[in-house]
């Protein structure tokens, strides 16, 4: 009987874990494109530089998703430095983030695109239209003049 009780309880904890699974798959914006412009990195001194990821995003006007997010692969990084994402409409800032930087060199960034007003019960778009994203980052100076 205490098989079939831990059995039944993994059963059901596996099936809730797959549930919440498929509930994040389906509210990362799949409409929500970005496309990388510019790196430049510049030397801060002899140990370390400043990587510049300069990217356009395009969110759609008629997106129902909720989240849009900024993601780092894994790659070379310094640490003690957070990321630092920049969101501008034109030459405007719209919106700031610091986010530190995973054990791998990784990093995430998640976001309300879309959101829900609940004096009116109509959904409100925060995003819309296109952005530049500038991501910084400080990484070992790969620079042999410095």
């Amino acid at each position: 009987m205490e098989k079939y009780i831990q059995m039944n309880l993994k059963l059901k904890v596996f099936l809730m874990v797959s549930i919440l699974a498929v509930l994040y798959i389906g509210v990362i914006p799949g409409e929500i494109y970005a496309e990388t412009n510019e790196i430049t990195v510049t030397p801060i001194n002899e140990e370390i530089s400043l990587e510049k990821t300069v990217t356009t995003m395009n969110v759609p006007k008629d997106n129902k998703l909720p989240w849009g997010f900024v993601k780092g692969a894994p790659s070379e990084f310094v640490e003690r430095y957070p990321v630092i994402i920049q969101f501008y409409s034109g030459e405007d800032p719209v919106h700031f983030a610091q986010v530190d930087v995973k054990g791998d060199g990784s990093f995430e960034y998640k976001f309300r695109v879309r959101n829900l007003d609940s004096n009116t019960g109509e959904f409100v778009n925060i995003f819309e239209g296109d952005y530049t994203v500038k991501i910084f980052r400080v990484i070992p100076n790969t620079n042999d003049l410095i």
